[in-house]
């Protein structure tokens, strides 16, 4: 008996696209392990942005390496970055492609960081290096400015994966790419260096410039009158 004989073409055809695809996929892969990768996306009232597609951090298993030029190098827990008082604060991420959007963040400021692990004299600038292979140079005497915010929560919820979590960088008077997110790896370092995005031509400095911006959280188009953290 030939079980092709009563088959036409597109019968064919489809029996060997689900013949392909069975073999693409394992067959003891268990559905809950099937995880979206975070990738770029104009996401309704917040746009996600990344370099690549990651797997999302477990919060769990993460952990923050701080080393380089500091007297008490370590690795932190989200645990135990949490025991520290959490500052929140309500600030507009302003990306250098023309969007924003307002949040309520919680976290706490880079002296708290920098008091544990003690940084060397000739320690000048802070190397940022994240779970999608971004990395970017800040100067210790930026980080320390009142509004910068290591940031764990968002909105009053543990930040997702999507907008940086388990921890992210906010630097509300400068474009996005400034505020790092999904950081895994800190070094303290005399000489600071080129960022990611600096290489193709992105400003060093990143302080956000007047003109036109989306206000996506408000579903609207405002003017920056005035270089730095926009005020509504």
């Amino acid at each position: 008996m030939d079980p092709f004989k009563d088959m036409n073409r597109r019968d064919v055809m489809k029996l060997i696209c689900v013949l392909g695809i069975s073999f693409l996929i394992p067959h003891s892969a268990d559905p809950k392990e099937i995880e979206k990768l975070l990738d770029n996306e104009d996401r309704e009232g917040f746009y996600i942005r990344f370099i690549k597609p990651i797997r999302p951090i477990d919060p769990v298993k993460w952990s923050l390496s701080v080393a380089g030029l500091c007297e008490k190098p370590q690795n932190f827990s989200l645990a135990s970055l949490r025991k520290a008082p959490t500052v929140t604060q309500v600030s507009r991420m302003k990306c250098v492609e023309s969007w924003s959007s307002r949040a309520k963040w919680g976290g706490f400021r880079p002296k708290v960081l920098f008091d544990i692990v003690k940084p060397r004299s000739n320690a000048r600038h802070l190397y940022f290096y994240s779970a999608d292979d971004y990395y970017e140079y800040i100067s210790l005497e930026e980080l320390l400015n009142p509004r910068v915010l290591f940031a764990y929560d968002m909105n009053g919820h543990p930040l997702p994966p999507e907008y940086g979590g388990p921890l992210r960088l906010l630097m509300p008077s400068k474009y996005g790419y400034k505020s790092v997110k999904c950081i895994t790896r800190l070094e303290f370092r005399e000489e600071g260096g080129i960022g990611f995005w600096e290489k193709f031509g992105y400003s060093k400095d990143a302080t956000i410039r007047p003109g036109t911006d989306h206000a996506l959280d408000l579903n609207d188009y405002k003017r920056i009158t005035k270089p730095g953290e926009p005020d509504y």
